[in-house]
């Protein structure tokens, strides 16, 4: 077994390795002056078991790009199996057609890697689970629940509320609020565009709570905070954010800068700099990315990832 990197996450790559107690695989990722990606796999890989570990977020297209040409060189260096491990799998918000003349770009992407050579794929927390079923390889779809459910029962809330932003996430609102033995509510929303948001309805009691609200990643944050100052004007006490990935891009980081949320909870499937003036907290993956690896490579079942303290994720 052997994992190799792109250069969208090394330090999540590098935790995985460690989990793992193996080395990272040896690689040369650059750019020809033209803006080329040039790889090279610089150890044997014949006969290997391989993971190649890529998050796809900006510059998407880049990284995506990259990771397809790691898997090519990794494939005429006949490595026996190739797995793409995708912590964040980008383009998944296009998923579907919602208007005339647009394309299903997350499946695209699918047929992308699997032109490429990748053999199967390991990611977490898909926007859309029917992502899924845009592959005809076998995908491993994990969740990050596990690493945020011991995280918030350590804080010890009271009066603890799970709030779902939208009415697409309310089924991964539920899941924690059976898991953390909370009530629901749920917001709806309307949009202007893909990063303003018209109109929300609060649907649910928060008066008095502290509201934990759930989400599988922000961008622009325009849902999080409008969302926060929904549950505030209804008598919320504390606003908590949690979110699998947090992208956050700079008119994300002044919104929640500038927002009552008190805490964002993430992970650490993508990487990003520093804030200052904003406390996130952030909670590493590795380790449920690095055991469904030695699973994988060993033809094990990973069904018992999805379950922790009595709780299920799926």
């Amino acid at each position: 077994m052997k994992v190799f990197s792109g250069s969208s996450n090394r330090p999540l790559a590098q935790a995985i390795v460690d989990f793992l107690s193996i080395p990272l695989g040896k690689c040369t990722v650059k750019a020809f002056p033209d803006g080329e990606t040039f790889v090279k796999i610089d150890e044997n890989v014949r006969g290997q078991d391989v993971f190649v570990v890529q998050s796809t977020f900006h510059p998407t297209n880049h990284h995506y790009m990259e990771m397809f040409i790691m898997i090519d060189a990794l494939k005429r260096a006949s490595a026996s199996r190739i797995t793409a491990v995708i912590p964040f799998y980008g383009y998944a918000r296009q998923d579907r057609k919602d208007q005339p003349r647009v394309p299903i770009t997350a499946k695209m992407v699918a047929n992308l890697l699997t032109a490429a050579g990748a053999n199967r794929v390991l990611t977490m927390d898909l926007h859309a689970q029917q992502i899924q079923g845009f592959f005809d390889i076998p995908v491993d779809h994990l969740y990050a629940a596990p690493v945020m459910y011991d995280y918030i029962k350590s804080k010890n809330i009271e009066d603890l509320m799970v709030v779902s932003p939208d009415v697409g996430g309310i089924k991964m609102a539920h899941h924690y609020s059976v898991m953390l033995k909370t009530g629901l509510a749920m917001l709806a929303k309307q949009r202007k565009n893909a990063s303003e948001i018209q109109s929300m309805t609060m649907i649910g009691e928060v008066e008095g709570q502290n509201v934990l609200i759930v989400d599988d990643l922000t961008e622009t944050a325009g849902t999080l905070t409008r969302a926060a100052e929904e549950v505030a004007k209804h008598g919320a006490k504390k606003v908590y954010a949690l979110v699998s990935h947090a992208l956050l891009n700079e008119q994300g980081v002044q919104r929640i800068r500038n927002s009552n949320i008190d805490e964002l909870i993430t992970t650490d499937t993508v990487l990003r700099s520093a804030v200052d003036g904003v406390r996130i907290t952030t909670l590493s993956v590795a380790g449920l990315l690095g055991e469904a690896i030695k699973r994988i490579h060993h033809n094990l079942s990973v069904n018992s990832l999805f379950e922790f303290h009595g709780a299920r994720t799926s």
